[in-house]
């Protein structure tokens, strides 16, 4: 079928930036840099990503949000940081850290998609 370019100026749409930071302004914004997975980075790709500006390492949504991007849809990026990345604390990464550190973040990223998507949605009501 051959290439197809897809347009990403504006990968993550504008207005929904723009809802997800009045819901929670502390929200932080970055670079992040996919890796193919599914194994943690190595320090070495953690010191490549940082040098080419990346904020953020991980195993996924970039392809994802291309192929929504190809597909037409709106889009909001939203990345849970669960832990450092590899060589930046020193400590051996682990996989437990990164599920307690979803755990613990629950409450609040619950709060955060469920406003976001009320809001963008026109419901009504509150999150809870």
């Amino acid at each position: 079928m051959g290439a197809n370019f897809v347009d990403l100026t504006d990968l993550y749409t504008p207005a929904l930036r723009q809802i997800a930071h009045e819901v929670d302004p502390s929200l932080d914004e970055g670079v992040y840099m996919q890796f193919s997975g599914p194994s943690y980075e190595t320090p070495a790709e953690v010191q490549m990503a940082r040098a080419v500006g990346a904020d953020l390492v991980g195993m996924s949504t970039a392809i994802e949000a291309i192929a929504a991007r190809e597909a037409g849809m709106d889009l909001l990026g939203i990345s849970l940081v669960t832990n450092l990345a590899a060589g930046i604390s020193g400590e051996a990464l682990s996989h437990e850290e990164v599920l307690e550190a979803g755990r613990d973040a629950g409450p609040r990223i619950s709060r955060l998609l469920a406003e976001t998507v009320r809001r963008i949605t026109g419901g009504t009501g509150s999150a809870a």
